[in-house]
């Protein structure tokens, strides 16, 4: 065996000892690397945050819709405050409110479903005996279309006492307000928008009447008691945060151990050559057929022919012995 073949294959062995780590600085690694930090962070900062705070809302809400259900309605001027608002703690009450619709000032709430259902919703404005106003739901009414105003009662004129729970008030949209088949329609219960669509000096947030109440229509339905899968939704976006570097951690380590096979493979490569280079100092290699020594001599047979461990990565893995083979036929 020639020096030039044997110093070539020991420094290609110490090129794999000291720098094969710096192998995995390429441009595929440190974008995979990259991507898995961005992913895990958006997982553990963001998503599942975002999941986990909707299941904290449900469950918040769900607990104050049994608390008002487990407690007798008090006079809602018991619980609003002098600009006839509430705390998000406060929704769902169930209150008692005395005094008259306003009914030449109802207002519709257009395209809001009920249900999966077309309806067109009634507000009117309340004015209590205390002398605040408050806007009521008076409930919903079907729509074929969701664009042609149905027929519904209108809400009785006298002095009347109704039941209803607390709501938050929604912000304005975006959609202005328009004068469509006799009435006023909007597109959000915002008590300020509606306040000056009626000239009247309404309180922030609003009552939702029960069902049987008076001038009230078909009752909005009380959400169910239902956590959905936002916590399972939050849990799994935790999973995944933890996955993806624990899946690089293990390619990395697939990495680590597909190089040290091949390290030793070198070392066992080199160890042959080393003989052989011995032998022929010696005068002991006798000239032969290049088949017949690679199939005699279990060494090289074993280094040079053996794919038991390549044969796990398929055709497509180099093989580092083929050119030896190819020079030592050759050279024999």
């Amino acid at each position: 065996m020639s020096s030039s073949t044997r110093s070539r294959y020991a420094g290609r062995r110490g090129q794999q000892q000291k720098s094969w780590w710096r192998r995995l600085l390429t441009p595929g690694w440190l974008i995979t690397a990259v991507l898995v930090v961005a992913f895990s962070y958006l997982a553990f900062a963001f998503l599942a945050p975002w999941q986990l705070n909707k299941d904290d809302a449900l469950v918040a809400r769900n607990e104050q819709i049994e608390a008002a259900y487990a407690t007798d309605p008090v006079p809602v001027t018991e619980v609003v405050d002098e600009n006839g608002s509430i705390t998000p703690e406060q929704e769902w009450t169930r209150v008692t409110a005395t005094g008259r619709y306003l009914t030449q000032d109802e207002v519709l709430l257009r395209l809001r479903p009920v249900e999966k259902t077309p309806a067109f919703q009634s507000l009117v404005p309340f004015q209590l005996d205390s002398g605040e106003t408050l806007l009521v739901h008076r409930g919903w009414v079907a729509s074929g279309d969701g664009v042609t105003v149905p027929e519904f009662a209108d809400p009785p004129g006298g002095a009347v006492t109704l039941e209803g729970m607390l709501r938050l008030g929604e912000p304005t949209g975006t959609k202005a307000p328009l004068q469509e088949q006799g009435f006023t329609q909007v597109y959000t219960v915002s008590t300020e928008e509606i306040g000056d669509l009626t000239g009247t000096d309404l309180g922030n947030d609003y009552i939702q009447l029960s069902p049987d109440q008076p001038g009230g229509l078909n009752p909005m339905p009380v959400p169910m008691l239902d956590r959905g899968n936002h916590l399972s939704y939050g849990l799994q976006w935790l999973a995944f945060g933890v996955m993806a570097p624990l899946g690089l951690i293990y390619f990395v380590w697939a990495e680590f151990k597909e190089r040290r096979r091949a390290r030793d493979e070198q070392d066992e490569m080199a160890e042959v050559l080393d003989a052989a280079d011995a032998g022929d100092d010696a005068g002991e290699a006798p000239e032969r057929d290049s088949d017949a020594w690679l199939e005699s001599d279990p060494d090289v047979h074993t280094v040079v022919r053996s794919r038991n461990v390549r044969d796990r990565y398929g055709d497509a893995k180099r093989d580092h012995y083929e050119g030896f083979a190819k020079r030592e036929r050759e050279r024999y």
